[in-house]
């Protein structure tokens, strides 16, 4: 206890959680890990955070940085470590418009983000569910995508420089905001994606982009996913690149999405085998303002494209939304996945990316393989298809540990066999340690263990997670 009363002494009693006030730290948003932590240290500046990790290197405590808890693989659990929440860093330091750039804490929740940005007419391109709870800080940590990663690419490729902590108090200065910096080792990638075993995020510089004038979203009927590919390589070359999302729900998902949610209506009246969300975004004012029939150019362009897909048979349906609400409405069917399939237990996921022209033969073997396991199985998946992220969900016919992993460990032979990863967008954490240890190639673990150990010669960074034993 006596590394609680120096924090104590450092940041003051109240940002020091100990006893009951860990309640909210204890569980992660799936209810499937637990944390015990010594206690929640709450620092409000990168001079807290340093001595902060000075204090828990002296005392030899394990350090767990911890964001907005959104997390789905138990990377933010500890049992007897110390929980370095990044709540209080949520400062929106400059928005600097010229150079649509925002320097921001890692505490800043990404809603409110998103809300500076437009206050300047410009848009911070990185966007999912858990958007009014995520935090900058762990979206950089786990190299979160979400649904715009297909235009904009993924939080690695919207961060221009970051300021770190080191497991020994130093802090590492890399707030660049070039777009070229040739200066030897890329050291930022390095702690984007590392899940906070290297280093603290505590601050970073993102970048931004004009904010879309108008949208064009509509929810689209197909009969297999290789028309909904050659669907989507025609609207991009129909548009320019002007192609947000593409979002895949298939029927087994929407079925779920009726037994969980009643109260949310289906786009179709019966439900086809591929339903895509697409959305459209133009910032150029000859594509998103009015025309004199009161139509918008993009929404015209969207409506041009489908109209031959549809007179030939290869699109089955189509709803073009007409109005905000109409696109709101869109947009919660596919927002509501995490909630929907969370909802039915046993269950488990793999987050998996492949090549978009081996995403059918995944399906067709994974589909094949599956009943030998488990016959009483059912397998729900939900995906960015544009950038090849499937999450697929099974439903096991009993709750068993051994089975889940032979499912799993299915899964990513076929990952593999295809040339995908087993890991796309949500971490790795504790759930796919087992996934790391029998899939990533050995020199890479090499490298990644001779890098930890020379950043964090302790292992007192978020140990147990991202590397395996």
């Amino acid at each position: 206890m006596t590394l609680v009363a120096d924090l104590a002494a450092l940041l003051g009693p109240a940002h020091v959680l100990t006893g009951p006030d860990l309640a909210a730290y204890c569980s992660d948003w799936t209810g499937h890990y637990t944390a015990r932590p010594l206690a929640v240290a709450r620092p409000a500046d990168t001079g807290e955070v340093a001595a902060c990790l000075r204090l828990a290197s002296a005392h030899r405590v394990p350090v767990v940085p911890v964001g907005g808890r959104t997390g789905l693989v138990g990377g933010a659990m500890t049992t007897g470590g110390l929980m370095l929440s990044l709540e209080r860093m949520n400062r929106i330091r400059e928005i600097r418009a010229p150079a649509r750039i925002a320097i921001v804490e890692a505490g800043v929740v990404l809603a409110h983000l998103h809300d500076a940005a437009a206050a300047q007419g410009l848009y911070f391109p990185l966007w999912f569910g858990a958007r009014g709870s995520a935090m900058v800080g762990g979206a950089l940590s786990t190299n979160a995508g979400g649904s715009n990663v297909l235009r904009y690419g993924s939080t690695r490729a919207l961060c221009l420089g970051l300021e770190v902590v080191l497991a020994d108090g130093r802090v590492l200065d890399l707030m660049s905001a070039l777009h070229k910096d040739n200066s030897g080792y890329d050291l930022r990638d390095l702690f984007i994606g590392a899940e906070g075993t290297l280093g603290v995020i505590t601050a970073a510089v993102m970048k931004l982009v004009p904010a879309p004038r108008a949208h064009a979203t509509a929810t689209l009927a197909l009969s297999s996913l290789a028309d909904a590919l050659a669907l989507l390589n025609r609207l991009q070359g129909a548009t320019g690149g002007t192609v947000e999302a593409f979002e895949y729900m298939p029927a087994a998902y929407l079925r779920r999405l009726a037994e969980a949610r009643p109260d949310i209506s289906l786009p179709f009246a019966t439900i086809p085998e591929v339903t895509i969300l697409v959305e459209l975004g133009a910032t150029a004012p000859r594509d998103a303002d009015p025309l004199p029939d009161g139509s918008v150019p993009i929404a015209n362009l969207l409506a041009d494209t489908l109209a031959p897909l549809l007179a030939e048979g290869t699109l089955l349906d189509a709803v073009i939304a007409q109005s905000e609400s109409q696109r709101r409405t869109m947009w919660q069917r596919r927002e509501l996945a995490a909630e929907v399939m969370f909802a039915r237990k046993p269950f488990f996921e793999a987050d998996i990316a492949l090549p978009l022209d081996r995403l059918d033969a995944f399906f067709a073997q994974i589909d094949a393989r599956l009943p030998a396991l488990d016959a009483g199985a059912e397998a729900v998946s939900i995906a960015h298809l544009g950038d090849g992220n499937v999450h697929f969900a099974v439903y096991p016919s009993r709750d068993d540990p051994a089975l889940e992993d032979s499912v799993i460990n299915a899964v990513e032979d076929v990952v593999q066999a295809l040339g995908g990863s087993f890991s796309a967008e949500h971490g790795v954490g504790l759930m796919k340690l087992v996934s790391m240890a029998r899939r990533k190639d050995r020199v890479a673990l090499d490298v990644m263990r001779t890098l930890k150990a020379a950043l964090d010669p302790g292992n007192l960074m978020n140990p147990g997670k991202v590397l395996p034993d």
